[in-house]
């Protein structure tokens, strides 16, 4: 007599493939969906087809480079091949922190790729233009790309443009071997571009963006060598809602940002200009006129702002909610008073280390603005999450 167990089991075991993938995906229990492959070889299948995301253990979560030389573990060729025969259906694969992987490990992407729509390659050392191109012609379908720190050049991201014309957010900072052309390839064939990340990339003045798309939406060019054309070119599509160009010492031309403020900036909201010592109150006072959709400014270390910048962000900066002026040497009580009075919409004020405000002007500041809240830390720029997280 049949046991009580083979009763249940025979009929499940007959159902066709698609209602057991119905159940698969009706599970909504970790440990259910994971133990759900050692019923059988035909289950784990099913298990495997399903899979959607795949991340190494070796992979960063936090780009963390002091961490990598405690990751001991790697993945080989052999391995990524094998899991990359295994689950044939991923949308996503984060290969972070494989600090070792050659260029010949992505040669398996051209057969088993072409439905990633996200691919994160950041602190892959041993990636170039050839790991690229094997990138490009087997991820037709990628949407998001992360090569931060990889050894690419415009080669590379030549190859990228002519294949990947879906791409929508691009990280290439800390990848010194590109230049305006790389980025100009992007720019003219990559038209659903919304998101670029270039900092620390010191051969690049900007003027690759010309003509760029105006779905162009965020853009970080933290320290880097930017130049006024390159300026008006970063903001030539016109969509531009997000910039951070922090360390601005390193910019040839800092008056050139005064085309921020020419009309193509209209939409911006968050500007962030941590660090950039020399921006004087000429270009603040045009950037507060000419953006007013600004809500967010990090002026924190902007020690070239005077008087007459602070008293130009109270009077026009009208949709202005959060603003950073952590060690600002020229911000006086005057200066704060100017806040005090203008700035309407203004919630939070990150202040601290400002020698020439006192105690007394901020405590007046405290009592007459008690709806903005006052936070004596310091933090970077606040990327507002559903309009630039993608």
């Amino acid at each position: 007599m049949d046991s009580p167990s083979d009763d249940f089991s025979a009929p499940v075991m007959q159902l066709p493939d698609d209602c057991l993938l119905c159940i698969f995906q009706h599970l909504d229990c970790g440990p259910d969906r994971e133990s759900f492959g050692l019923t059988c070889r035909r289950w784990l299948q099913i298990q495997n087809l399903n899979r959607r995301s795949l991340q190494f253990q070796c992979s960063l979560t936090m780009l963390n480079i002091s961490s990598l030389s405690q990751n001991n573990t790697q993945i080989s060729t052999f391995q990524l091949y094998r899991l990359l025969n295994r689950f044939q259906q991923l949308e996503s694969l984060s290969l972070s922190g494989c600090t070792e992987l050659p260029d010949s490990g992505l040669a398996l992407l051209p057969p088993h790729g072409s439905k990633l729509q996200s691919l994160n390659l950041d602190c892959c050392f041993r990636i170039t233009d050839n790991g690229l191109s094997f990138v490009a012609s087997g991820c037709s379908s990628l949407v998001i790309l992360s090569l931060y720190r990889c050894n690419v050049t415009d080669y590379g991201l030549e190859a990228l443009s002519n294949s990947c014309v879906a791409l929508e957010d691009l990280n290439l900072s800390y990848c010194p071997r590109i230049s305006d052309y790389g980025i100009r390839t992007i720019s003219q064939k990559c038209r659903h571009l919304r998101a670029i990340r270039i900092s620390y990339c010191r051969n690049l003045t900007g003027a690759g963006f010309q003509g760029c798309s105006q779905t162009l939406t965020y853009l970080e060019a933290d320290s880097c060598r930017l130049e006024p054309n390159g300026i008006r070119s970063i903001l030539s599509g016109g969509g531009l809602e997000y910039l951070s160009v922090c360390n601005l010492t390193w910019c040839i031309h800092v008056d050139g940002l005064v085309a921020i403020s020419v009309g193509f900036a209209a939409k911006l909201r968050v500007l962030n200009f941590r660090f950039s010592r020399t921006i004087g109150d000429n270009c603040i006072m045009a950037i507060a006129k000419g953006c007013p959709l600004l809500q967010e400014w990090n002026l924190a270390l902007c020690h070239g702002v005077m008087i007459g910048g602070w008293e130009s962000i109270a009077s026009h900066c009208h949709n202005l909610k959060t603003l950073h002026v952590n060690r600002c040497r020229n911000l006086c009580d005057r200066g704060l008073q100017a806040l005090r009075t203008g700035c309407k919409c203004l919630s939070i004020l990150y202040i601290t280390r400002c020698s020439q405000i006192s105690a007394v002007a901020l405590e007046i500041f405290k009592l007459a603005r008690g709806n903005v809240e006052v936070k004596e830390e310091e933090i970077m720029c606040i990327c507002p999450q559903g309009a630039f997280r993608f």
